[in-house]
């Protein structure tokens, strides 16, 4: 969790480039489909593909300038299928995960409301299904408790971070995700021995044959991990 004394102009802006990559991660989580050369010829054919295939056109396809706008218009399709499925935990998930992206988008303050929307979106799809899709819920509402300031900017607290975190991995042990997201917070938390740990088990972790892209990248941010631990040694 950010501390107040270092919530700078600087950590306000970065803030979005936080937000976006815990989307993004997510993301590469709860999609079945690898992230396409062209997102946007793919054919949807259910509310849950059409929300992964739009947010990997937006997310792949669009310049910076265009994505916060077609986020905004992709978490109203989002709502539209929540309300025709409210009990549907992977709908509530990609709802909480276009949120996020969204959040990450337009940066700075303006982006916390966003991020206030993914967390009911993530805890609302807990309550039905804390295990859909290898409990990305949780794994993303971690992420999300770490990511942000704490009190009175945000809800940011490492105490729910770990909690959620060490949930997340008891889903989903192997996962290449819950294994790097918690080596990264127990770096960001001086924990450098633990942290290489759980690092080199997401190095290792199964690769998923229609996720060569996102697995690609993060193995590369895995090793800049490593590399972060090493310098700490």
């Amino acid at each position: 969790m950010k501390k107040l004394t270092t919530l700078s102009t600087t950590v306000i802006l970065g803030l979005g480039l936080a937000l976006s990559h815990t989307a993004m991660a997510q993301a590469n989580e709860a999609t079945e489909s690898t992230a396409p050369t062209s997102a946007s010829s793919e054919t949807a054919t259910t509310p849950l593909k059409t929300l992964q295939h739009q947010w990997a056109h937006i997310n792949y396809e669009l310049d910076d300038a265009e994505r916060e706008k077609a986020f905004v218009a992709l978490i109203n399709t989002a709502k539209s299928f929540v309300k025709a499925e409210p009990n549907n935990p992977e709908l509530l998930i990609w709802q909480g995960i276009i949120q996020s992206s969204t959040a990450g988008a337009k940066g700075g303050l303006g982006a916390l409301d966003y991020a206030k929307d993914a967390r009911k979106s993530f805890e609302q799809a807990m309550r039905l299904d804390e295990n859909a899709l290898s409990g990305s819920a949780m794994t993303s509402l971690g992420v999300l408790y770490h990511k942000l300031p704490g009190w009175p900017i945000s809800f940011g607290s490492d105490k729910k971070a770990e909690k959620l975190l060490k949930h997340a991995l008891e889903i989903n042990p192997d996962g290449i995700d819950p294994n790097y997201f918690y080596a990264e917070y127990l770096f960001d938390n001086g924990k450098y021995d633990e942290a290489l740990k759980f690092a080199k088990k997401a190095q290792v972790a199964p690769s998923r044959s229609d996720r060569p892209i996102a697995d690609l990248g993060r193995k590369k941010e895995i090793a800049l991990l490593e590399a972060k631990i090493a310098r700490k040694s």
